[in-house]
């Protein structure tokens, strides 16, 4: 097995050096430079068993995610890609379906009536005769597979292309109209759901500033922009406001095991004030975001930190000496504080995210 030093290895040490200096920030956008790396990888590897790709996808994806180990978006897609592979590969050269999957959520359970396992038919004619570890052609293998591989690789890919417009295309059965909605933040995926609503609905967005990095601004001007009708608060405000609030909808940075999730900082302090006054809290979200970790901080431990210049500036000289100024960029959102999580592949409850896990991963995958 030999990977082209000159092509993908490079490829990898710039994303390595890129999520180290945080030049690549954000889930999706993570998300999609690993697929693209992967990509070069992939087509670039020689292998002549499925065992040498698994240990060279494996490899690859440890060194990322040990590069920036808080954006967990990265390993999920390493996951994602080596149980589409595995998927392809048994249902492909082997002829038959390695797993069975469910297709049900909550948003299609009651069409669906009781849920019943979807078996993955095998294809009749797609098995091949490849064999592993050929003496008198190496490569054969590889060639065989390589086209599979980039197929499923494709796949992954066009899912994170697509994935506010699949997260978006029920919005209008969440917001009814005349609604007040809560939101806190810059979103993206929580703006293209709002815009997707407000073609079908009329209703009032109350954005929270959000600060010390406030760009609760940005997603005030953007809903602006689009005719949304809008309203800026302090976080201070949201507590007496929520009386009035109909939904609390946010974003999600990563959705972990047990059902709770990293948010932007201030999402702990709305969701807690959305649970005294009994208020909805939806969280939008690609699936890509769903991530086989538990919480290993406290309670309301923080992911990550932010500079801590914007909450105490080095101009007030005589505090700075004296105290410890911490600022944390993501909240640690219980599941007991979410009602439901709406992603890419449709509405899932808090309590099923294990099992969503358990279909998008292999449990061999958990520890790159």
């Amino acid at each position: 097995m030999s990977v082209d030093l000159h092509g993908s290895q490079k490829a990898v040490e710039t994303l390595v050096s890129k999520l180290r200096r945080r030049q690549v920030v954000g889930s999706r956008e993570a998300a999609l430079e690993t697929v693209l790396v992967l990509r070069q990888v992939v087509s670039k590897a020689r292998f002549s068993n499925f065992d040498q790709l698994i240990k060279l996808i494996r490899s690859v994806g440890k060194r990322l995610t040990e590069a920036q180990p808080k954006e967990h978006s990265v390993g999920n897609i390493i996951r994602r890609l080596l149980h589409q592979i595995r998927e392809e590969y048994h249902t492909t050269v082997k002829g038959s379906a390695k797993s069975t999957k469910t297709g049900y959520s909550i948003s299609n359970f009651v069409l669906q009536g009781q849920p019943r396992k979807q078996n993955v038919a095998a294809k009749a004619d797609g098995a091949l005769n490849v064999k592993e570890d050929d003496p008198d052609d190496p490569d054969s293998f590889a060639r065989v597979l390589k086209p599979l591989l980039m197929e499923a690789i494709q796949d992954v890919l066009d899912e994170l292309e697509t994935v506010y417009d699949n997260v978006s295309k029920n919005a209008k059965d969440h917001i009814h109209s005349d609604e007040i909605i809560l939101t806190i933040g810059h979103s993206k995926t929580v703006e293209a759901f709002l815009k997707t609503a407000a073609h079908h609905r009329s209703f009032t967005v109350i954005v929270a500033e959000t600060g010390p990095s406030y760009n609760g601004h940005e997603m005030a001007r953007a809903l602006s922009s689009a005719g949304i009708s809008s309203f800026m608060v302090p976080d201070s405000s949201i507590y007496a406001i929520m009386s009035r609030v109909n939904k609390v909808i946010i974003g999600a940075h990563a959705i972990l095991a047990n059902g709770g999730m990293f948010a932007i900082a201030g999402s702990l302090l709305a969701a807690n004030a959305a649970r005294v006054h009994s208020t909805p809290i939806v969280v939008c979200a690609g699936q890509f975001k769903l991530t086989p970790l538990w919480n290993l901080y406290h309670d309301f431990g923080a992911l990550d930190f932010a500079d801590p210049s914007s909450v105490l500036g080095f101009e007030e000289g005589n505090l700075v000496d004296k105290v410890d100024v911490l600022n944390p960029y993501y909240d640690y959102v219980g599941p007991e504080l979410v009602d439901v999580f709406i992603t890419n592949d449709g509405d899932h409850p808090p309590s099923s995210v294990y099992r969503l896990i358990k279909e998008t991963y292999d449990d061999d995958d958990h520890e790159l």
